[in-house]
Order: structure tokens, then C-alpha cells, then sequence
């Protein structure tokens, strides 16, 4: 069974082949504001993959692309990166005093980029662009950057350059809604949202979305490394195994998960759960759920990011409830999704569900949520959850082990699906909203 689109349909959907039935191209300068980014030290949840996938695609596209972010204070605030890509990291002298990560000392990173940001943004972004008789694409991302997309808005409309530029303003969650002005934030910025869920909880506050989902890279679509996911599949040694990713949040459903579990091997079942989170206080209601329900955790930490010793280390492990402490880089982290029973992303409230279209590319088999995840189909490309009962999860996980028919349907679907939500795809969306935003919001 094929489980890739034709390159015929995924052509038609290139923003050039929007262009070329009539719409205006995107901006040739695109500049994207985000607390998070591409470096460890800013790359917690998924924003920090939503932005860092989508400059490399719009650069990919011929863009011009300035990515803005709480970068690492270690590294250059400067960078060429990616093609067309140039990284710009902000608030490096506040990072440093803050070496956690990018939310380290939110606060005085906030107001830093408020005072800082939009006045670089106009002076030496888009009016020089505008000189040249040309536009500016700016996508502020989360609650962080909305009172930045309002200034920048004021100070446009300051220098006469409002005209000049488009101003995006978007929502992955709902973090932070309670800070926004949005009255203020709709007459400076366009809202766009992840998805249906978030334009309908943008709703809830009267502000009118339009939806831009998130994508993956076309490169995602040749699916894990085969011999990597051999190897893990060697190291689970026939054990059933499930695999988690995320931060430790009630929203995550983690107690679900350990739940399902504690049933699936009380109904003879011995099946393992491979984590991976930061250890903070949620964590411990976890693993205490676990030890409540008689399963030992174990937690596995190394220096670096040496696939090898996560593979041996999976390999001699008796554990019910595995905990991995290091950082697990693209290949690896694909090669487990693909290699597992099935990866867990069964969020209660989860915007868009990125992991799991990430885990449908690599040929895995998805568990989400019912919220944000439009493109999870029930027991044709995915296992959904509607509630956060872990009998229910369990019930589900049974039939997926009862049936190895339906395993390869879903994988094979799942790779079918990712297919129709890679950034090309998506950036022809954004290209037709954009065209509509700027025949209503700007000047």
C-alpha cells in the first residue's frame, strides 16, 4: 500500500501554484517573533518546532526570513541558519543571568522585547523594504508578543509605513489570554489560530479567527530511519511498548496514561510506558499514580545524547514505567515513535496535536486527544480518546493488540494523512489568508 500523496497533487498546492492562479505571492520579507526557537535552550513545547519548521519552509520558499526568539546566551545573536533563514536571538544579556531555559525570567524577557523589539522591526526591517517598494510579513506568535505586534502596529502607523507591512498575530493556546488587550491586538494585528478548536476559544473571548493549521516538513514523509527503528524494536526485546512525550501538565493527561497501563497489564498484557519529560512537582503526581498502582519507575539518565546507551538501556530494563532524563535529537526521537506500539499523545486540551501528525510521518501509530487534532480519523488513522478515563485508553490499546490488521491500517493511513499537512501545503493556506488580510486590515 502506498502511503504517500502524488507529487502531481502535492505540486498543485505550492504557493507558486497559488501565485499562479491568481492570488499575490507572500511578502518577500518574513519576520517571525516567538519566545521560543530552534535552540535547546528555547525549543520547550511545540512552538519552538512550529517556528523554527516554519522559517525553514518559507525560507525553502524563496523567503527572506528573520526569526526572532529567546535564544541560548551561549550562542552567536546572529546567525545564518537555515536557507534564507537568518536567526536573530533576543534578550541574550537577560538569558544569561537565566540559564534554565527560554521562560527562565519571562517577565523581564517580556518587557525587554517590548521596549526593544518594535522599534528594530520598523527601523531596520521594514522600512528599508519599503524603500525598495517592497512589503513585510510579520507573525508574532503566543501572548508574549502580542503587546509587541501592538506597538509595532503604533510605530508603523508613526512612520507613515503601516502600508508597508502585514502583521499577523497567532494563537497555538490559550496561555496567557487573560493579558492580552484585544481590542487593542485586532486593530494592530490580524488573529490567526492553529486550529478550529483555538478559532472556537478565541471565540469565547469575541475575537474572530481565521485558521493557519501547523505543518510538517516534506522530509518527514520518508518516515523514520529503518535500521534505528530496528534497532529499538531488538531492545524491546518483544515487550509491548507505549512511548510519551511532553511536559508534565494535568492537561496531558499523564494520569490517563499510567491508568491505561496499570489495566492493560492486569488484563495480562505486559506492556511498558517509555516517557520523556523534564522532571518537575507534576511529574511526581505521576510517577506516584504509578507506585499507587504497583508499578516501579525507573528513571534513565545519561550525559549527552548517545542513542546507543538509550538503546542498551531499554534493553536490560524491567521497569513498567521508564523515565528518560536526556534529550532525544529528530532521528532518534522518529525512530521511537515509529518503533513503539504507540505513542500516547492523548492530550485532555491540546490546540493542534503536532506530535501526532509528527508521529503519523514516521510511520507510527498515533493516540490523540478529541480537541485540536482535526486530523486524527477514529480507528481509520488514529486511536482518539474522548474522555480522560484510563479504562477507555486501555480498551482501545487492547483492540490494537488483538488486531495486528488494524496496526497496519492505521500506520499506513497515518502516513497517508501526514502527506496533506506539510508546510508547502500550509503556506499556500497562509498565502490566501494573507491575501484576505491584506484586501481588509492594512493601511
Amino acid at each position: 500500500m502506498s502511503v504517500h500523496a502524488s507529487p502531481e497533487l502535492l505540486t498543485a498546492q505550492t504557493p507558486d501554484a497559488v501565485a499562479a492562479r491568481g492570488l499575490p505571492a507572500l511578502p518577500q520579507h518574513v519576520a517571525i517573533l516567538s519566545f521560543e526557537g530552534p535552540d535547546r535552550y528555547s525549543s520547550i513545547g511545540g512552538l519552538g518546532t512550529r517556528v523554527s519548521a516554519l522559517a525553514r519552509a518559507l525560507g525553502k520558499a524563496g523567503h527572506a526570513v528573520e526569526l526572532f526568539f529567546v535564544g541560548d546566551p551561549a550562542m552567536r545573536p546572529i546567525e545564518a541558519w537555515a536557507a534564507g533563514v537568518t536567526l536573530r536571538r533576543w534578550c541574550g544579556w537577560i538569558s544569561a543571568q537565566h540559564p534554565r531555559n527560554a521562560y527562565d525570567g519571562e517577565a523581564e524577557k517580556i518587557a525587554d522585547c517590548e521596549a526593544s523589539l518594535p522599534a528594530y522591526l520598523v527601523d531596520s526591517v521594514v522600512a528599508p523594504a519599503a524603500a525598495n517598494g517592497q512589503r513585510v510579513l510579520i507573525m508574532a506568535e503566543e501572548w508574549q508578543m502580542a503587546n509587541v505586534a501592538i506597538a509595532v502596529d503604533a510605530r508603523l502607523r508613526e512612520r507613515g509605513l503601516r502600508a508597508a507591512a502585514t502583521i499577523l498575530w497567532n494563537a497555538s493556546n490559550t496561555y496567557g489570554f487573560e493579558r492580552i488587550d484585544w481590542l487593542a491586538l485586532q486593530r494592530a494585528a490580524a488573529v490567526t489560530a492553529v486550529s478550529r478548536f483555538m478559532k472556537f476559544e478565541l471565540a469565547q473571548w469575541h475575537v474572530p479567527a481565521l485558521v493557519v493549521p501547523n505543518g510538517i516538513d516534506e522530509r518527514l514523509l520518508r518516515g523514520a530511519d529503518p535500521a534505528i527503528v530496528a534497532e529499538f524494536r531488538e531492545a524491546f526485546n518483544g515487550k509491548p511498548t507505549l512511548f510519551k512525550i511532553g511536559r508534565f501538565d494535568p492537561d496531558k493527561n499523564w494520569l490517563q496514561a499510567i491508568d491505561a497501563l496499570a489495566e492493560l497489564r492486569s488484563a495480562g498484557i505486559p506492556a511498558r510506558l517509555v516517557v520523556r519529560g523534564v522532571r518537575d512537582p507534576y511529574s511526581e503526581t505521576v510517577f506516584g499514580r504509578a507506585h499507587d498502582r504497583g508499578m516501579a519507575v525507573e528513571r534513565m539518565a545519561y550525559e549527552g545524547t548517545d542513542r546507543h546507551k538509550l538503546i542498551a538501556g531499554l534493553a536490560q530494563t524491567e521497569a513498567p514505567v521508564v523515565h528518560l532524563r536526556p534529550f532525544l535529537d529528530e532521528q532518534t526521537l522518529f525512530a521511537l515513535y515509529a518503533a513503539s506500539d504507540a505513542v500516547l499523545a492523548n492530550s485532555g486540551k491540546e490546540p493542534f496535536g503536532l506530535v501526532g501528525l509528527e508521529v503519523m510521518a514516521a510511520g507510527g501509530i498515533a493516540v490523540c486527544g478529541s480537541t485540536g487534532e482535526e486530523y486524527a480519523d477514529p480507528f481509520v488513522n488514529a486511536l482518539v480518546c474522548d474522555t480522560s478515563d484510563g479504562n477507555e485508553l486501555a480498551t482501545y490499546l487492547r483492540t490494537l493488540y488483538a488486531d495486528p490488521v488494524l496496526r497496519g491500517e492505521l500506520r499506513a493511513r497515518g502516513a497517508q494523512t501526514a502527506a496533506h499537512y506539510t508546510w508547502n501545503r500550509v503556506l499556500a493556506t497562509l498565502q490566501r489568508k494573507v491575501a484576505y488580510v491584506e484586501s481588509r486590515f492594512t493601511g
